[in-house]
């Protein structure tokens, strides 16, 4: 008969040796600090030595941890996936998480090409500027927004945007680009804030510094915006309601642009960022997420 320690002090490990915290064990797992620490003690009293250096901090595992935790991490791993194999249906579920503006205005659009290409697979979109854990289990898959590709999840590359001073047609002379970056001064201009910390972020500020090196002695105050918006979806709304010109995706407006709706009001871009697939490399579902990539692929 096999002698094993109580599931939940197991459970607690591992969770707070693969996260090194017990704060993220206990949302993890959907309990205490306090008690994730009681289980820990449980399973060191059990094994009558210590599992972690809890001081100086950082916490850190002990040799016999180091010993432990693998064996635990590949057990609990085994048994994710072999329930994943015993639980699908042909109704499955895959919960993707991307920024709010790439849910609503690229990927929602094209769901119905989703349904025709994979009946029996819902999606459960979840749009939010906010990053969740993968590894945590928030979500199956991310479409990460980034310069360059994550380093701790699995992933490919799916496109990347580029952006344009855009407008409503009819506040440009016969509804084209025009010729100088002096003539987008006299627009009325919309400014939203990047909430990413990003020194190259496509705004006003660097569209101008790259006009300056065209056309010389533009106007010191061009970066000044008639309109300010904390939400990008806000000055989209201002754009799509003719109200002035603001830097915007060419992928986030692509329905827009397609439609004739939004022109470009000056030929002059600057460079985007990635929109990154990313999963767990370790994800039960593996053959449900490459369904998905392969098809978002198909669609781009």
């Amino acid at each position: 008969m096999r002698k094993l320690p109580p599931l939940n002090a197991l459970r607690a490990f591992e969770s707070a040796a693969r996260h090194l915290s017990f704060r993220l064990a206990a949302v993890e797992l959907g309990v205490t600090p306090t008690a994730i620490s009681h289980q820990i003690r449980l399973l060191e009293d059990i094994c009558a030595q210590p599992l972690f250096f809890r001081r100086p901090r950082p916490l850190r595992l002990t040799e016999a941890g180091n010993m432990l935790f693998p064996v635990l991490r590949g057990g609990f791993d085994s048994f994710t996936a072999a329930f994943a194999a015993l639980c699908e249906t042909p109704h499955q579920i895959l919960h993707v998480t991307t920024p709010n503006a790439f849910a609503s205005r690229w990927l929602v659009p094209r769901l119905p090409l989703w349904q025709e290409a994979q009946p029996e697979i819902a999606l459960e979109i979840i749009g939010t500027d906010r990053t969740l854990s993968l590894e945590g289990g928030e979500a199956d898959v991310a479409i990460r927004y980034s310069r360059s590709m994550p380093d701790d999840c699995a992933g490919q590359e799916l496109l990347r945007d580029t952006y344009f001073p855009v407008c409503r047609p009819h506040l440009l002379p016969a509804g084209k680009p025009l010729a100088t970056p002096r003539d987008i001064y006299r627009l009325p201009r919309i400014h939203y804030d990047w909430m990413k910390i990003d020194p190259e972020t496509p705004t006003w500020r660097h569209w101008w510094s790259k006009a300056r090196a065209l056309e010389p002695g533009l106007p010191h105050d061009a970066e000044t915006c008639r309109l300010s918006f904390r939400e990008e979806a806000h000055a989209i709304a201002a754009v799509l309601a003719g109200q002035g010109v603001a830097i915007c995706s060419d992928v986030v407006l692509a329905p827009e642009f397609e439609a004739g709706e939004v022109v470009k009001a000056h030929e002059l871009s600057l460079p985007g960022l990635g929109y990154y697939l990313l999963h767990r490399p370790d994800h039960p579902r593996k053959r449900v997420i490459a369904l998905f990539a392969e098809w978002l692929r198909s669609v781009v």
